[in-house]
């Protein structure tokens, strides 16, 4: 059978390595942060543009974490940089604030929207992969007990019992598997029990197959 699709709000393996591990994404855009600071305070004039270089963590938390996280880091480099000019007694005026300001912001603002729409997608993507394979897999589940059943109906009603039964007997063991298969890999964990054995058929226990414990086993899924 083909394997499971990934759940549609997992990492893949392809992502790059800022989705795959967010954590350290954070922890490289804030080292950025306290460089582009310090760099701010202890070297350079007011005219140097280096708060320019605040668009490079802001940019990778936005694209690691959407909108509200890429607005509040445009924010915090906007805050940091209003407090390098009050501490080093810098006057900007008002065009050298908003060429300072705005670009951030809107760095921010603009990488997480396309990051939230392109998550959006893609989880979308993976929603419809996932509908399709199981479509496919109930179709392969549906004939291979369709044609062990009619294989079994044919042999019963030529006269070959024991051959309708044993493929009766194969089909159920072969839905057994199936199921249990497409079970294990829905990732259900523990809320989830194997399936009972297939029970034993009517020949084997000299009597009608007890259709109550195969209707409780079933229950019990």
């Amino acid at each position: 059978m083909t394997p499971f699709p990934v759940p549609p709000d997992a990492p893949s393996p392809k992502d790059p390595w800022f989705r795959r591990h967010p954590s350290l994404a954070l922890t490289v855009a804030g080292a950025l942060y306290a460089a582009v600071f310090a760099l701010r305070v202890f070297d350079g004039t007011p005219v140097d543009a280096y708060s320019m270089l605040y668009a490079l963590p802001v940019a990778l938390v936005a694209v690691t974490s959407g909108l509200w996280a890429g607005a509040t880091a445009g924010l915090f480099a906007v805050g940091l940089t209003v407090y390098w000019a009050v501490v080093q007694d810098v006057h900007l005026t008002p065009s050298g604030w908003a060429s300072r300001v705005l670009p951030l912001v809107l760095l921010g603002v603009l990488v997480g929207m396309a990051t939230d729409r392109e998550r959006r997608a893609e989880i979308e993507r993976r929603r419809v992969e996932a509908g399709a394979l199981l479509h496919r897999e109930a179709i392969e589940i549906n004939d291979s007990l369709v044609q062990g059943m009619a294989a079994a109906r044919w042999s019963l009603d030529t006269g070959q019992v024991d051959a309708g039964k044993q493929i009766l007997d194969q089909t159920i063991a072969e839905a057994h598997d199936l199921v249990s298969g497409l079970i294990r890999r829905a990732d259900m964990g523990e809320r989830t029990q194997q399936l009972p054995a297939s029970s034993p058929s009517a020949r084997d226990r000299g009597g009608p197959p007890d259709t109550e414990t195969a209707a409780s086993g079933t229950r019990s899924q």
